[in-house]
């Protein structure tokens, strides 16, 4: 099996999903809370073996969840 290419050219800011490494670095939180964030927000999208998250899911549920400092 080939692994998967990535491309370091692209802006994540113009990406419509990401993996979860990079979901980790938009967020700025482990791989646990990243997944758990991404699957409460119904984010997750499955390409064969590969998990990807739909980052506009994502930014709709940060906006509607009370975060408690």
């Amino acid at each position: 099996m080939n692994a998967t290419t990535k491309s370091k050219g692209i802006d994540l800011s113009r990406k419509i999903t990401v993996d979860t490494a990079e979901l980790q670095q938009i967020l700025s939180v482990g791989r646990s809370t990243a997944v758990r964030i991404g699957c409460n927000a119904g984010a997750k999208v499955v390409v064969g073996k590969r998990v990807l998250w739909y980052l506009k899911k994502i930014d709709q549920y940060l906006d509607k969840v009370d975060i408690v400092a």
